[in-house]
């Protein structure tokens, strides 16, 4: 399958759930809790990553004074949030743009907070943070949500899974070493639990799929993509003792 009919297939399937990869708004409240941040204050937030805005709208809310820019690489997912924004009555507080993660057009050291969940993969969160941090103001705060090994010992079916999707998974231990020595302190750490992957990712993506397929009936890429999503999730119900996002929060200094 190519690039661009796997994207066109991935927005179709996902552009109608609440979240387009695991979370949860409890989960971004407490990360959020991490980040000690004056909560009245006019701040500037950059959301990155998206989707359709379902953490994007909790730091609305939660950040009375701050102004988010939501950024995407796909429009359909912004007029989404464009439309839950203006439900919310949040809508003047809620700037969507679309653009590239390693391709933003913030000015140096403008924003507050970076904030992104379960998208920093796309760079690689090595690359990610060290690419992010000089929109960060000094003293401004990076959370982001990546995909971390729970457990030093997995079995050979999901060790070898991740080290064909995704390489850079590794311990919590090994993670928070990478962002002090790209320039940020920890000021907390916490494990995304089941809940967030099954009831609020897995479970509505699966009860979307006989959907997609009617709408993209006789096309193998539609079915391949299907049978990508059931197989992740069914890894993740296997092996979920072993891994899962964690969500970092880190000052930059």
């Amino acid at each position: 399958m190519d690039e661009q009919t796997m994207f066109t297939l991935m927005v179709d399937l996902h552009r109608d759930g609440e979240r387009q990869g695991p979370g949860g708004d409890g989960e971004t409240r407490r990360a959020l809790e991490l980040a000690r941040l004056d909560r009245s204050a006019e701040l500037r937030v950059a959301d990155i990553g998206c989707g359709t805005g379902a953490s994007t709208l909790v730091l609305a809310d939660e950040l009375p004074g701050a102004h988010v820019t939501a950024v995407d690489l796909f429009p359909e997912f912004l007029d989404i949030l464009a439309v839950q924004a203006r439900e919310a009555g949040a809508a003047g507080r809620i700037e969507t743009r679309t653009e590239s993660m390693d391709a933003l057009s913030f000015e140096a050291e403008s924003l507050d907070l970076i904030w992104s969940e379960g998208a920093i993969y796309n760079m690689g969160f090595s690359a990610g943070i060290r690419a992010w941090k000089p929109f960060l103001r000094p003293g401004g705060v990076l959370a982001v949500s990546e995909i971390t090994w729970l457990r030093p010992d997995p079995p050979r079916e999901i060790r070898d899974h991740w080290d064909t999707e995704y390489p850079e998974i590794a311990t919590a231990a090994e993670k928070i070493n990478i962002l002090e020595r790209a320039g940020y302190d920890l000021l907390g750490y916490h494990v995304l639990p089941p809940s967030a992957w099954i009831d609020n990712y897995y479970e509505p993506t699966e009860g979307r799929i006989p959907a997609f397929l009617e709408r993209h009936a006789n096309q193998p890429d539609a079915a391949e993509l299907a049978e990508m999503e059931r197989r992740e999730a069914d890894l993740y119900r296997r092996y979920r003792e072993w891994f899962s996002y964690g969500f970092y929060v880190a000052r930059a200094r």
